[in-house]
């Protein structure tokens, strides 16, 4: 046996591994390199006197094992300190992760030596390893050489950067190491493209190890090579390597997700007797059993948690290294990113959703929300540094949660695709368990049947999803995408999960501060989620029994019945391809039509009473401006009682959203000659304006010197130029119009009346654009009813007649309100063939 040059800082398996337990003992240190594969086999195998060693010292024993024998074979063949060669480790055993069967990648370093002695001194040390059956990947070059190979070659940079000293010349290797790296840092700006370019395209051959029935560890995103790229921009110094997920983040964070990915990869090897990195079903099980997880099941939640925290790791990671970029020329001159406001508290900074400077996020538990609502409209990311002070410092929501805090949740739900990065957001670094503690049950929970595409944490929201493009359908969208995310809420704790999952949406519900009847409504909606399409595609329509079935279930209640139709397509679509197709779609259609006939017609939308007082003001036509907080907290009343003129409410309303307020509902009525508006207004930004300023503005523009509409589209172009990095065809920077625009005409008991709803998602000056409409068209609105519902907006305009009675009329104001109201981009922009 041969002595280790170096000393007690490379100890082989007969000293450090033999004394923690984990290695063959002094006595049967290999000296040839079959004995190396044979000691690497018995550590595998435990087989003879040596104990089943657990992965995390199965790894540790491999990597002494290796490094103990090139040490001692590089001392043999002259690869000394004074040697002029070095002998250096990347790929796995650089970073200390030797797996069963990973490849052994070496260089070996000379300082410009006689090519027949490198040569000879190669030839020795390779041959011997394939004569043994070890996997080799091997060069040999010069410092020189070797950071010319890493400038042109970026798998080779990446490697290099791992690399570890062995054997022989110290300083040689240092050198490799230390220009490897300040070579990585000086050109990481021409190469960061690259980078991510090479990284993206390893995603599409591998995929998503969260989202694969046979993942592949190494390569797929969130993988160990992701791992490795992170390291890769901290080395650069792009990143701190950790992206805001340290041990105290759902499943320990980015540190324990790595860790888990390798027991997994190194019980992989075991199991297969090979290099594998690909994780088949058959193997399962076993792995799982062997590492003390549980079932498949259990070994795919474990891998689908770590995958995600990897990803949205290297999602923040990547994020914070492009904006972290040295600039170059003239662009050094630049200033920086400047913040332009969001919402309270709330800002876009440098392409990201940040706390404004003055935000305190001890002193204000709804930030959590509005931050995530902001970046939902926005489609901006929200910066690490934002969530990792939240998570710090934010408190828990008060219990019921204040208005605006289920409010924000609304609107995060209904911005379609965009919620799906924030939630995952929230989630990665504890916010969204802070706000749905029951979360934890179905967190990275995987399907039990090959039919569901997604987790189940991850079908909740992608249902959400799917039901915010059907808002417009439904007259209660709020309780639609809560149902929506929801609905499966009971999977992961035993039982019937409807049942179980209809009492944990009440508790829920409850704490949102849901009123009583919502939230009987919400609760039947996760409890019969799957009425519709079990009755629909199992039982006879045709039956009377079976459609007096489903009426009796529902209570005869036909806004349960609209919502469970609307979270029947939605929850389908999240479930998988294929599942919901026209069969499905007019068999739960048809069961649907039959139900609303043998239940009883719904209620027709009517005018609010009129207060008393304001009734006065009117019969004494008085005008009056007012704004006062309301009792209950939640924003403020503004109040417009004035002639009952033609553009009264266009103007009421254009002041109000010119100064900021945001109209949560509003009722429309007239008395005595005057017109009596009554807003819900809530401030955008701050404090509210004085009543007398929006007196002053009133006047201006009732007598025609202030235009409305022109402020309201300037406003937007500001919006726009100041903020670049919105997508500049927006209104105002944000994401609109999931759902379609929908307006349904409803015949009232008075014969000269009708009223028109309209339906669609709020933008900046909605009601001032839809009072313009019908005032441009001479159509007169008698009364009105206005409700803002999280980014939603469900309007009735009872219309008179006489303006709207035709089929040419109606058709001509249905086509003008259309022009003015958000609708949805297409999904599938057409190609050029």
């Amino acid at each position: 046996m041969h002595s280790d040059p170096r000393g007690a800082e490379n100890r082989g398996p007969g000293h450090a591994a033999h004394a923690a337990g984990r290695g063959p003992s002094a006595s049967s240190t290999p000296a040839t390199a079959t004995d190396l594969s044979a000691a690497r086999d018995a550590l595998v195998s435990s087989s003879g006197r040596t104990r089943r060693l657990d992965t995390q010292a199965l790894r540790d024993a491999l990597v002494d094992l290796f490094d103990f024998w090139l040490t001692t074979e590089g001392s043999d063949l002259g690869i000394r300190p004074d040697s002029g060669f070095a002998l250096v480790a990347v790929g796995g055993l650089g970073r200390r992760e030797m797996l069963p069967h990973s490849d052994l990648d070496l260089i070996l370093l000379h300082d410009n030596i006689d090519p027949e002695t490198v040569s000879s001194v190669a030839d020795r040390l390779w041959y011997p390893l394939w004569d043994a059956h070890i996997r080799l990947d091997h060069s040999v070059r010069t410092v020189p050489q070797a950071l010319q190979v890493a400038s042109g070659d970026l798998p080779a940079a990446l490697g290099m950067l791992e690399a570890r000293h062995i054997a022989g010349d110290q300083e040689l290797s240092n050198l490799l190491i230390g220009g490897v790296r300040r070579q990585w840092r000086t050109g990481i700006r021409n190469r960061f493209d690259e980078l991510i370019e090479m990284t993206e395209a390893r995603w599409e051959r591998s995929g998503q190890i969260a989202h694969r029935a046979e993942p592949d560890l190494k390569s797929g995103r969130g993988g160990l090579r992701d791992v490795q790229l992170l390291n890769a921009l901290s080395v650069a110094q792009l990143t701190d390597g950790m992206p805001g997920l340290g041990p105290d983040a759902p499943g320990g964070g980015l540190a324990a997700a790595h860790r888990h990915l390798l027991d997994v990869r190194t019980e992989l090897h075991r199991v297969a007797g090979r290099g594998r990195d690909q994780l088949q079903a058959q193997d399962a099980d076993e792995i799982g059993a062997a590492l003390r997880i549980g079932d498949r099941f259990d070994l795919a939640r474990l891998l689908t948690e770590a995958a995600r925290t990897i990803s949205y790791s290297v999602e923040v990671g990547v994020r914070t290294a492009g904006n972290s970029l040295p600039r170059k020329g003239l662009s050094r001159l630049r200033r920086g990113p400047v913040r332009h406001p969001l919402d309270e508290g709330v800002v876009e900074h440098g392409g990201e959703v940040a706390l404004a400077r003055d935000a305190q996020p001890s002193k204000d538990p709804g930030l959590i929300n509005r931050v995530a609502a902001a970046a939902a409209r926005s489609g901006l990311p929200i910066s690490a540094a934002t969530l990792t002070r939240l998570s710090d410092h934010a408190p828990e929501l008060r219990e019921p949660w204040p208005r605006q805090a289920l409010d924000d949740l609304i609107v995060l739900l209904a911005s379609g695709p965009a919620a799906v990065d924030v939630v995952e957001a929230l989630d990665r670094t504890g916010l969204w368990g802070r706000l749905l503690p029951e979360w934890g049950a179905v967190r990275d929970l995987p399907p039990r049947d090959a039919v569901h595409t997604w987790t189940v944490d991850r079908h909740l929201v992608e249902t959400a999803v799917h039901a915010s493009a059907l808002t417009t359908r439904v007259s209660r969208p709020d309780l639609l995408l809560l149902g929506a995310l929801l609905h499966d809420i009971g999977k992961g704790r035993g039982g019937d999960h409807s049942v179980v999952g209809a009492e944990v949406a009440d508790q829920i519900g409850t704490r949102m501060g849901l009123w009583p009847s919502d939230l009987a409504v919400l609760t039947a909606m996760v409890r019969h989620h799957l009425l519709l399409p079990h009755t629909a595609t199992r039982r006879d329509l045709d039956d009377p029994a079976t459609v007096a079935s489903v009426v009796n279930t529902l209570g005869g209640d036909p806004l349960l019945l609209e919502l469970l139709h609307a979270l029947a397509e939605a929850d389908s679509q999240a479930t998988g391809p294929g599942v919901w197709g026209e069969w499905k779609a007019s068999l739960i259609r048809e069961l649907v039509r039959r139900c609303r006939l043998m239940m009883a017609g719904e209620d027709l939308p009517a005018p609010a009473p009129i207060d008393p007082e304001l009734a006065q003001l009117a019969e004494d036509g008085t005008m009056h401006v007012s704004l006062d907080p309301r009792p209950d907290g939640r924003g403020y009343t503004a109040t417009v009682v004035a002639p009952d003129e033609p553009g009264v409410l266009s103007d009421t309303a254009g002041v109000l959203a010119l100064h900021g307020l945001r109209v949560q509902s509003a009722s429309i009525g007239a008395h005595a000659g005057s017109t009596v508006n009554t807003f819900v207004v809530v401030p955008r930004f701050g404090a509210p304006p004085a009543a007398g300023l929006l007196r002053q503005e009133f006047v201006r523009a009732r007598s025609g010197d202030l235009d409305l509409l022109a402020e309201l589209e300037a406003k937007d172009r500001a919006a726009r130029e100041s903020a670049p990095s919105a997508r500049p065809e927006r209104a105002v920077p944000g994401t609109y119009s999931q759902a379609p625009p929908r307006l349904i005409w409803l015949d009232t008991t008075d014969p000269g009346q009708v009223v028109l709803e309209v339906r669609a998602e709020d933008r900046v000056g909605m009601l001032c654009r839809l009072a313009g409409v019908f005032e441009d068209l001479g159509a007169d609105v008698r009364w009105a009813t206005v409700t803002t519902i999280g980014s939603t907006v469900v309007d009735s305009f009872c219309v008179d007649l006489s303006t709207a009675g035709t089929r040419a009329s109606r058709e001509r104001l249905e086509q003008a309100l259309l022009a003015v109201l958000p609708t949805p981009e297409p999904k599938n922009p057409p190609t050029a063939s």
